[in-house]
């Protein structure tokens, strides 16, 4: 199958094009008035300390694999405005972080057409340690990003589609690798701001001679966001890290621990808003909360030679985590009501090593990795039928006619299982040098993946394996007049739910009709794309792309949980390019459009329509960064989620998606104080951060409850003052 142009609306088409056009005049228009130059083509080898900085990315010209790969500067990091610290992938063009349940749980993200939850097709990783937690008692590849901490961080790497051999699980339409710095400066900072945000953080660093220091730092944070019963929700965040050398030629050992809790207002129902039952900002059920615990344990060792590296790297991670959530109100239980209690507790042991070798033949050049990545995973998952946070004796058992059972629980738990998982990823990958304008790039990834579930409500104990052959591959044609063409095809796979591969948690597994839930469904990905520097200081990449999943995972409100769903289909064409026309100011952008739809035997799913739940036909950026116009600096983002269908298999009823601005401004006051101002939603949008369709029922509602939109709000207009002191 080769790729092809994406079906998209002649609305999108006209916009997307507008919008490419007016940014590419004014390019030129502006580069007439300054100095003409472009930057050089980086060099053929793929280390990151031979690439050029254009300003909030890097110039990967002649190293990237494909369009959509690339690289995001630490000073992006620093001066792009966010609201909370998972809104930092944001830099991944393309990509909406947000939030559905309030600030304890993991984020909601949306890419390339896709409603990932809290992260089932999107990899993100924190100084080589995986972010994703397979068979999670929330949601399948859970990745909660509120332990990272920006202060130590250097750099983000991104990649789109499954082209890539070093990418496994999850990483099928997208991949965040966060990198950590080695060192920082001595600093102190306080943060204040209107909806109950007080922060403060410390850290620095201590040279211990020429090679070697100890960096440290230590944040404590309490946010109330602006909801009736206030999230109150608190936050301690620190790290140790000693290394010596450097990234390519050094090691490292890192530790890091991370606690938040805190209140929580889930989506509720429209209807109660609107009948005055509770407010925009309230909640049916106040009782709701988070608990999360993360400590973690990771070095990494590298060497080098004249044409050769050498990098391994081992983590050991330990989550606790349990949420309370009351999605349905009084549909299961009509006397003591819906909430649960979701409880994990994990321990995550793994490493990767990576062998790079290059050689010359002639005039040809290549590029060779070998690697080998494992994780095991050692997890207890429970659910249990709650009632203001006490456990219930009883839980809610669901009937395919009538209404839910209450049945005692066992143990008190209505589900309980204890999950190990095994993943080994071989994989090699080697770059062709054939002409200066012609590259080839070849990967082949062999995943093993072996799975136990021992449910401790039924007594059933099995275990089962899986492996998948994975090709990848790009072809690369350029530079020619600082352009590069990329054709890029390629297989890759999120894993499911044990528990719903072998039924222990039946709402996990697909309909009987539909067979059985793989434990790894694959994906197909197609891309074609450009990149061009051709016109000086604005660099732009193009990519229109394609991807097929064999088993689409969605949101079951019932359970709070993902299951495997009918296999899917979305195309698209992103466009991204960032303009520096003055060494203090830089313009950038990205437009996302995508088609998103299910395919084979819908009935088999029970749905009606192709259509799918939360997949947006829109995701657009636009931002200004300033640094250094004098003392000034700062930043502003137009972030924008397009109209979405909310009822899986349904285009109707749709939510309206959302736009917002968010803007700072700082002052440097010498080298030794800096002063910041932050205003998010600056024009206070009312809009959903997150929408579903599904039944609840509220007192007095009929037996079978009342679908409806069940909204979660975006936060109102709010302020933050930091002031952040080095020495």
């Amino acid at each position: 199958m080769t790729p092809f142009l994406p079906v998209v609306r002649p609305h999108a088409r006209l916009a997307l094009f507008a919008a490419a056009g007016l940014m590419a005049l004014a390019g030129a228009g502006l580069a007439q008035a300054t100095e003409a130059g472009a930057d050089a083509a980086a060099p053929a080898d793929k280390a990151v300390s031979e690439v050029v900085v254009t300003g909030s990315r890097l110039n990967l010209m002649g190293i990237a694999d494909t369009a959509s790969q690339g690289a995001v500067t630490e000073k992006e990091l620093e001066l792009r405005p966010v609201y909370r610290v998972g809104q930092l992938l944001e830099t991944t063009p393309g990509l909406v972080v947000t939030v559905h349940s309030g600030e304890g749980k993991a984020q909601q993200y949306l890419v390339r057409g896709f409603n990932l939850d809290h992260g089932t097709d999107i990899a993100n990783f924190v100084d080589d340690m995986p972010v994703n937690r397979p068979t999670n008692t929330h949601g399948q590849g859970y990745s909660d990003a509120n332990f990272m901490l920006p202060e130590v961080f250097n750099g983000l790497d991104f990649t789109k589609g499954p082209y890539h051999a070093e990418v496994g699980d999850f990483g099928a339409v997208a991949s965040t690798h966060v990198k950590m710095a080695n060192e920082i400066r001595n600093q102190l900072s306080a943060t204040v701001g209107t909806l109950g945000v007080y922060n403060a953080f410390a850290g620095g660093t201590w040279h211990i001679g020429d090679n070697d220091r100890v960096l440290g730092g230590l944040y404590v944070g309490h946010v109330d966001g602006p909801f009736d019963h206030p999230d109150n929700f608190r936050k301690i965040d620190g790290v140790v890290r000693y290394s010596h050398g450097e990234t390519d030629d050094g090691y490292d050992l890192t530790a890091m621990y991370y606690k938040g809790q805190g209140n929580m207002t889930t989506d509720q129902p429209l209807r109660a808003i609107q009948q005055g039952l509770i407010g925009r900002y309230g909640t049916l059920d106040p009782s709701d909360g988070s608990y999360s615990e993360r400590l973690s344990l990771s070095s990494h060792f590298a060497a080098k030679g004249e044409d050769w590296t050498f990098g391994v790297n081992a983590y050991a991670v330990r989550w606790r985590m349990f949420l309370y959530n009351d999605f349905t109100h009084f549909l299961d239980d009509p006397v003591n009501g819906d909430q649960e209690k979701q409880d994990e507790a994990r321990t995550t042991l793994g490493g990767a090593g990576a062998f790079h070798l290059v050689k010359a033949l002639g005039d040809i050049s290549t590029e060779t990795t070998v690697g080998l990545q494992v994780r095991y995973d050692d997890a207890f998952v429970d659910r249990r039928h709650t009632l203001r946070r006490q456990v219930l004796p009883t839980c809610s058992e669901e009937q395919a006619d009538g209404p839910a059972l209450q049945v005692p629980a066992v143990g008190g738990a209505c589900t309980a299982d204890r999950v190990k998982l095994l993943d080994l990823g071989p994989y090699v990958e080697n770059t062709t040098y054939w002409t200066s304008w012609l590259r080839t790039i070849v990967g082949l990834r062999e995943e093993y993946y072996r799975a136990s579930d021992h449910s401790l409500i039924s007594g059933f104990s099995g275990a089962t394996s899986q492996t998948l052959f994975q090709p990848k591959g790009s072809i690369v044609f350029g530079p020619f007049h600082e352009t590069e063409l990329y054709l890029s095809a390629g297989r890759g796979f999120h894993s499911d739910d044990v528990r719903g591969v072998f039924g222990t948690v039946p709402l996990e597994g697909v309909a009987a009709a539909a067979g059985k839930t793989p434990l790894l469904a694959s994906a197909d990905g197609y891309e074609i794309g450009l990149r061009t520097n051709l016109i000086p200081r604005l660099p732009i990449q193009v990519a229109i792309f394609q991807e097929d999943f064999q088993s689409e995972l969605t949101y079951n409100a019932d359970a709070g949980q993902d299951e495997a769903s009918a296999p899917s289909r979305r195309q698209g064409i992103e466009v991204s390019a960032q303009y520096k026309p003055l060494p203090w100011l830089e313009l950038n952008t990205d437009l996302a459009f995508s088609r998103a739809r299910y395919r084979g035997d819908l009935a088999a799913f029970g749905l009606d329509q192709p259509f799918i739940a939360n997949a947006p036909s829109f995701i657009g950026s636009f931002g200004v960064l300033v640094d250094n116009l004098g003392p000034w600096f700062g930043g502003l983002q137009w972030r924008a989620l397009g109209k979405y269908p909310i009822n899986d298999g349904q285009r109707d009823p749709q939510d309206k998606g959302y736009s917002e601005v968010n803007a700072d401004i700082g002052y440097k006051m010498g080298d030794r104080l800096r002063l910041q101002l932050s205003v998010f939603n600056l024009f206070n949008t009312k809009a959903d951060s997150a929408a579903y369709f599904y039944a609840a029922r509220l007192k007095g509602e009929p037996e079978g409850g009342v679908g409806d939109f069940q909204v979660h709000p975006l936060e109102p207009i709010s302020v933050m003052f930091k002031a952040t002191a080095y020495f």
